[in-house]
C-alpha cells in the first residue's frame, strides 16, 4: 500500500486534472452549437471516467473499493463515467505471499504452521480490499482465509473524500447536494462495514441461522472465530459450480436453483430486513443436489420496517394498478419528485414490463421484459428527471435487478408468482 501522502498526492493530481479539463471544455464550447456541446460533453465524461478508473485501479485498497462502489451506484453517474469505472469491479492483482504471511501471523498471534497444516501461498481470489487463500486446519477441515491488505482501513476516509471531490468538480453527480450527502454517508457506512471482518462474521452467523430455519439447501460458510480478527476471516470451504456451469444443467434443476435463490434473497429483504446486497454472480455457486451457496456477507444493508412497509405498499399498488397509491409511495421513498406528471398510459406499460417476470410463466433466457423496457425508455426520457435514485431504494433496486440478471444467466423458465405472493402478499396493507 502506498503511503497516505503519496495516495493523497495521486488523488489530488487526478482531481486537479479533472477540474482543468472541465474548465477547458466549458471555454471551448462557448461558440459551439447544441450538437457539438453534447458530443464534447460525452467525450469529456468518457475521458474523465477513464482517468478515474486508471488512477483508482493503480491504488489498492479503499480508493479502489470506492471506485467499485461508485460503479454499483450507476444511477447517479452519466453512462460514460459508469462504463469506465465499471472495470474496477474486475479482479485486482494479489499481494505477494512474503508480505501477507507475517501480517497473518501478527494478526492471529501465532506462526502460520501452528494454525494451518497447509496454506496455499497463491490466492484463488483477489479484490480491492483483500485476497482469499485456501488452507487446511490441523483438525483436517478445509477452510478459506480472507486477508485484508495491511493499512487499507486507515486510507478509507481520505480516499472517499478525494473521490467525491473529483466527481463534484466534474459536475457528473446528477443529484442535489443533500441527496449526495445521504448517498455518500451510505457509501461511507457500507465501506466501513466491509472493512471490518468482525461485522462480516456477525452477518454470516445471522444469515446462517435465518436460512437454516427456512431452507436447509441455502448454504452459507461458517466462521472459525478462533482464527478470525477484524482483518482476517477464516471460513469453512464450501465448494460449488459457477453460474456458467449451472446454466448447462437440466431445465428443472435450473428452475429449482433460480427459485431458491430468488426466494432466499426476497426473504432477507422482506422478513429479515438485513440483506446480502452484492448480487454479483461470483458471490453464488450451485450444486447438482439443488443447493445454493452464498458467499461474501461483507456487503449487507439493514433496512427499517417503515421502508419495507412503503415497498410492500408500492408493490401492491403496482399489482392493483392503483397509480395514486403508487405515486404516494414513490414520494415517501424519495424516488419521485413530483406527482401527476408522468403519463398514466406509460406507467401502465412500465408496470406490465416490470411485473411480467414475477407474475407470468417467464423465459428469462428470452428476456422479453428487458427488451420491451429498452423500447419504453425512449418514450419516457423527457420525464426522467421526475425520478431519482434515493438512499432508501438504491440497494434494494440494485439487489433485485442483479438477481434478475442471475436468473437470466441460469436460463430459468418458470412461473415465480407463488414465491412473489409468498414474499409480498397482494392483499398486504
Amino acid at each position: 500500500m502506498a503511503s497516505s501522502s503519496k495516495r493523497f498526492l495521486k488523488l489530488a493530481t487526478m482531481t486537479a486534472s479533472i477540474a482543468s479539463k472541465t474548465v477547458s471544455n466549458t471555454i471551448r464550447n462557448i461558440t459551439s452549437n447544441d450538437a457539438e456541446k453534447t458530443s464534447a460533453k460525452q467525450q469529456l465524461f468518457h475521458d474523465i471516467g477513464v482517468q478515474i478508473a486508471n488512477t483508482l485501479g493503480e491504488m489498492k485498497g479503499a480508493v479502489m473499493k470506492v471506485g467499485q462502489i461508485a460503479s454499483q451506484y450507476k444511477d447517479i453517474f452519466p453512462p460514460e463515467v459508469s462504463k469506465a469505472i465499471e472495470k474496477l469491479q474486475r479482479q485486482a492483482p494479489p499481494m505477494p505471499f512474503e508480505q501477507i504471511k507475517p501480517y497473518i501471523e501478527k494478526e492471529l498471534a501465532q506462526p502460520l504452521n501452528a494454525i494451518f497444516s497447509d496454506f496455499e501461498p497463491v490466492p484463488f481470489a483477489a479484490a480491492s480490499i483483500g485476497q482469499v487463500h485456501k488452507a487446511k486446519l490441523h483438525s483436517g477441515e478445509d477452510v478459506v482465509v480472507k486477508v485484508q491488505y495491511p493499512g487499507v482501513d486507515e486510507a478509507c476516509e481520505s480516499d472517499l473524500k478525494q473521490v467525491r471531490l473529483a466527481l463534484r468538480l466534474m459536475g457528473v453527480l446528477k443529484i442535489d447536494k443533500k441527496l449526495q450527502d445521504q448517498l455518500f454517508d451510505e457509501i461511507q457506512e457500507s465501506l466501513s462495514n466491509e472493512l471490518n471482518y468482525e461485522i462480516e462474521a456477525q452477518n454470516l452467523e445471522v444469515a446462517r441461522s435465518f436460512h437454516a430455519n427456512i431452507d436447509s439447501k441455502i448454504i452459507i460458510p461458517s466462521v472459525y472465530k478462533a482464527f478470525s480478527t477484524r482483518h482476517i476471516l477464516t471460513l469453512s470451504f464450501e465448494s460449488g459450480e459457477s453460474i456458467q456451469t449451472a446454466s448447462t444443467w437440466s431445465q428443472p434443476l435450473r428452475n429449482e436453483l433460480g427459485k431458491r435463490l430468488f426466494r432466499a434473497m426476497g426473504q432477507e429483504i422482506f422478513y429479515l430486513r438485513r440483506f446480502h446486497c452484492d448480487p454479483h454472480p461470483g458471490n453464488f455457486s450451485f450444486r447438482e443436489n439443488g443447493q445454493v451457496v452464498v458467499y461474501d456477507y461483507g456487503g449487507v444493508k439493514i433496512i427499517s420496517p417503515q421502508i419495507i412497509e412503503h415497498f410492500k405498499q408500492l408493490i401492491c399498488a403496482a399489482r392493483n394498478n392503483d397509480l395514486t397509491v403508487l405515486e404516494n409511495q414513490l414520494v415517501s421513498l424519495r424516488a419521485l419528485t413530483e406527482k401527476n406528471m408522468f403519463p398514466h398510459p406509460l406507467y401502465q406499460q412500465w408496470l406490465e414490463v416490470l411485473l411480467r417476470p414475477l407474475v407470468t410463466d417467464y423465459d428469462f433466457a428470452e428476456n422479453s421484459a428487458h427488451h420491451d423496457g429498452v423500447k419504453l425508455v425512449k418514450q419516457s426520457l423527457k420525464y426522467w428527471d421526475l425520478f431519482r435514485p434515493s438512499p432508501d431504494t438504491l440497494m434494494i433496486n440494485r439487489t433485485i435487478s442483479g438477481h434478475y440478471w442471475n436468473l437470466i444467466h441460469l436460463k430459468v423458465h418458470d412461473n415465480l408468482s407463488d414465491i412473489f405472493e409468498e414474499l409480498v402478499p397482494s392483499t398486504s396493507h
